[in-house]
């Protein structure tokens, strides 16, 4: 028996749902502004070779299980057309259902900014309703500073984010946030964060 070969297609971006509650706000402004610094032809030729992957969930709808900061950022910026790579049909299966076989895969991250789990009736229906989280953008600040490396552990850069919320206070995040991203580049070295995927701190002799 063959199996299905993801597919390419075309998509309205406003039409796209997303497969998590919030996105770090910090990192979709980078986004925005580096799209802002790029002539027609660079923008033409990075929608050209950039894709969204995807799943054809319930109704037919188009649901995208990462690269969810680039994608506000690009309706944010007005774009209304994107390439999306799909990875599996399963337009034909109950909404419940649905959902049971995302969470297995690990194509959906039901936590809100409170790093707590909601309902899947909690994610939103639209990028645009996606809320902020600070962590979410200091985790990825973190990565950015070579507080650990890329890793392909689905929503990595969460698990970062919650390693953080417990250690790094809300008012001290806010009020100074190079002196926050300090902060966490010592602790994403320290032994405390060797679970996380990524990490490159050192561990200590047998």
């Amino acid at each position: 028996m063959t199996r299905a070969k993801p597919q390419l297609v075309k998509a309205r971006l406003n039409k796209l749902l997303p497969t998590q509650i919030t996105v770090g706000m910090a990192e979709v402004a980078l986004k925005r502004a580096h799209w802002a610094s790029l002539g027609r032809k660079a923008r033409a030729a990075a929608l050209a070779d950039h894709w969204f992957p995807g799943i054809i969930g319930p109704e037919g709808r188009h649901y995208i299980v990462d690269h969810h900061h680039f994608g506000l950022a690009l309706h944010q910026e007005g774009v209304k057309t994107v390439s999306l790579m799909i990875l599996k049909d399963l337009s034909w299966l109950e909404p419940l259902h649905f959902w049971h076989v995302m969470d297995h895969h690990q194509w959906v991250h039901p936590y809100d900014s409170e790093g707590l789990r909601r309902d899947f009736s909690a994610i939103p229906r639209h990028l645009s309703g996606l809320h902020d989280d600070p962590y979410r953008s200091l985790a990825g600040e973190l990565r950015s500073a070579g507080g650990y490396a890329k890793d392909v552990t689905p929503f990595s850069e969460f698990l970062w984010a919650d390693f953080l919320r417990s250690r790094i206070a809300p008012a001290s995040l806010q009020k100074n946030f190079p002196k926050a991203l300090a902060q966490a580049l010592k602790l994403a070295r320290s032994q405390q964060a060797r679970y996380l995927p990524g990490w490159s701190g050192v561990l200590p002799p047998a």
